[in-house]
């Protein structure tokens, strides 16, 4: 028995193969970083996301480079695409900004694994280069200079419920120093009585992820 009977495969290593996957794929995590590195992180200083997007985009990658070799009907692979792009964590909800750019990396996976002899490199490059280009031209000139966001631990849930919009914002803005512009709240933990909360706020920029970690002081 030799090494292909063991892992079922036809034969041990394909140079052409291999050159076309590894550049393929440096070609994809080239972008996605560019989107989840230069873009995302830098606006949200989200760690936790950026390790999600890495992963969904290299897995999405690996399975449709590798599935055009394999026969399949074109049922079973919409289904199989449709569970990524329907899944949701249970634990927690996903704001609808970071659910885009999860269909961003997913995006960029699948466009980059299923290109084929039939489209060019220019193609490619032009396809890739436009969605980068785009989430960094909507996302950067308005949020990078003007608007930041930090997530926090916020201990004040009296000011959480309806109607105290306002003294939410000073309160905020008294603990911060910053100019608040609207808080998103993602969890009440009654346990801690505390919640997790999204500060978007005016001027300097988002904060670091370590001075995110600590709750409204």
């Amino acid at each position: 028995m030799n090494q292909s009977d063991v892992f079922g495969t036809d034969r041990f290593l394909d140079p052409g193969d291999t050159l076309r996957l590894l550049s393929r794929l440096g070609l994809d995590l080239g972008f996605a970083a560019i989107v989840i590195v230069f873009v995302y992180y830098r606006l949200y200083r989200n760690r936790e996301f950026v390790f999600t997007y890495f992963i969904f985009n290299l897995i999405t990658f690996s399975m449709c480079m590798l599935l055009r070799k394999v026969p399949m009907e074109l049922g079973f692979a919409l289904g199989l695409f449709a569970v990524f792009g329907i899944l949701r964590y249970r634990t927690e909800e996903i704001r609808m900004r970071d659910l885009t750019y999860l269909f961003i990396m997913i995006g960029l996976g699948i466009i980059n694994g299923v290109a084929n002899k039939k489209i060019s490199t220019v193609e490619l490059l032009v396809v890739n280069g436009v969605i980068v280009g785009l989430t960094a031209a909507l996302e950067l000139p308005t949020r990078a200079r003007a608007f930041g966001s930090t997530p926090m631990l916020y201990d004040n849930l009296a000011l959480l419920q309806p109607g105290q919009r306002e003294q939410l914002h000073a309160d905020l803005s008294t603990r911060t120093g910053l100019d608040i512009v609207r808080v998103q709240v993602h969890r009440i933990d009654f346990l801690r009585d505390a919640a997790e909360i999204t500060v978007f706020h005016r001027g300097a920029r988002a904060a670091t992820a370590q001075e995110s970690d600590h709750a409204a002081a």
